[in-house]
């Protein structure tokens, strides 16, 4: 044979080996049961939204529907809180501030209405015994009444009531995520925007993502995401702490996050779409492990929104709607979850 033709033989044989490495690639996940169910699930899911799911570096199933796509627009709610809660791990890692710190260190207003022991770790985990009202459309609109967030925070200090002793019970609202927003605006100088641009969103190129409001900043409940951009913020989760080659968490920062932080004793309110979970740090811990670590964790938002993560199974699914988040749409949520599960092996004891 002559030495063209081996070249040529070679060349084959890579270009057949390659094609049939794709080919395997491709079709380890069969996605057409999660195609149906998302088709048949117009009722719950609304006429806009987009399902991504990322494993391994890439985005393994993509569907949009209506005018949405992964770069639309739109407000998150209540996701905004992992967000928030990610910023302040930042700080952590940098030393800047402690999950620890009590709230009066730089918000001495609180020990002025004996509320000055409740702690940054306390905040981000819905648990710092201040009387609050549950989340819902209304208290959208109430909000507009604050000028600026140190506004709405001194309310918080001197109008609301202790019902519980700070670590002891968890009534899910807004109070705790705002009392820490505005706390590290205060210990860094810094407005809160500028540092969750500068520590979250640019790292992880969410550029379609920002808290920006005409009235007070709302780290709770505040953002404008895409579902593109809220799966670059799981797949760092997933990678503990890296995107794209770049360290945004520690490990030990992300570990933190992720850690379940009540019990179901401690649970006094939570609303219908996250009932029976245990709460992390900005986030909802819907499935452990056989030692209790959290597996399965989502932030959901009331307007149909909800970034979720897979820890045994090492995969981030996003369900970016237009609808109001409603039992139904939750139940539908996890049940095209489950079908995503089918295709992809666990690996948690």
């Amino acid at each position: 044979m002559s030495l063209k033709k081996t070249k040529t033989c070679v060349k084959v044989i890579l270009v057949t080996a390659f094609l049939l490495i794709l080919q395997h690639s491709n079709a380890q996940f069969n996605f057409q049961t999660l195609e149906a169910a998302i088709a048949a699930s117009n009722k719950e899911l609304g006429k806009e939204f987009v399902v991504l799911v990322y494993k391994d570096g890439k985005i393994i199933f993509s569907k949009s529907a209506g005018e949405f796509t992964p770069k639309t627009q739109a407000p998150i709610a209540s996701s905004s809180k992992w967000l928030t809660a990610a910023l302040i791990m930042a700080l952590v890692d940098e030393g800047k501030i402690s999950l620890d710190d009590k709230i009066s260190k730089h918000l001495p207003i609180f020990t002025k209405y004996s509320k000055g022991f409740i702690t940054i770790r306390q905040c981000l985990s819905h648990l710092t015994g201040i009387e609050s009202e549950p989340i819902k459309l209304a208290n959208f609109v109430k909000r507009n009444k604050y000028n600026s967030l140190e506004e709405e925070i001194e309310e918080f200090a001197s109008k609301r009531e202790i019902v519980s002793n700070p670590g002891l019970e968890f009534r899910y609202s807004n109070v705790g995520m705002n009392i820490a927003g505005r706390y590290i605006e205060v210990a860094l100088r810094r407005g809160f925007e500028q540092l969750m641009q500068e520590k979250i969103l640019r790292p992880l190129q969410m550029r379609g993502t920002n808290f920006s409001s005409l009235n007070a900043i709302n780290p709770s409940g505040g953002a404008q995401s895409t579902a593109n951009d809220l799966m670059n913020f799981c797949s760092m989760l997933l990678n503990k702490g890296m995107f794209n080659g770049k360290r945004v968490l520690s490990e030990e920062s992300v570990k933190l996050l992720l850690q379940t932080q009540t019990t179901s004793s401690m649970i006094k309110y939570a609303p219908k779409s996250a009932e029976g979970y245990n709460y992390a740090l900005g986030s909802w811990v819907l499935q452990t492990d056989q030692n209790g670590n959290a597996t399965v964790l989502a932030s959901p938002g009331l307007f149909g929104t909800w970034p979720m993560i897979d820890l045994c199974r090492n995969y981030a699914v996003v369900f970016f709607a237009k609808e109001l988040l409603s039992e139904e749409k939750k139940e539908q949520y996890l049940k095209l979850k489950n079908i995503i599960d089918e295709q992809i092996v666990a690996n948690c004891n």
